[in-house]
């Protein structure tokens, strides 16, 4: 099982999360990274954001990362978006 945990923050506060639970065992780990940001992006009802290098080294050192504002496309009403690996 893959839990995904995300979470939105605003001046240091919890304002929503999800998590996103794959259970297909076939996928390789970065499609099961990528299909759960974009689950819980439709989830929080987001646009996907854009993998940017920093956030490709820190997932790859500790299985977490934020999304800032210069990750997304369209301007957000939010800090960050955390995208944390619970479960693998």
């Amino acid at each position: 099982m893959f839990r995904v945990w995300g979470r939105i923050f605003k001046n240091n506060h919890l304002i929503k999360d999800t998590v996103c639970i794959i259970e297909d065992e076939s996928m390789k780990r970065t499609h099961k990274v990528f299909s759960a940001l974009e689950q819980i992006c439709e989830t929080l009802d987001l646009s996907n954001p854009i993998w940017l290098e920093k956030n490709i080294t820190e997932f790859k050192r500790i299985g977490r990362t934020r999304f800032y504002s210069d990750s997304f496309i369209e301007s957000i009403e939010f800090d960050y978006l955390d995208f944390y690996i619970i479960e693998e």
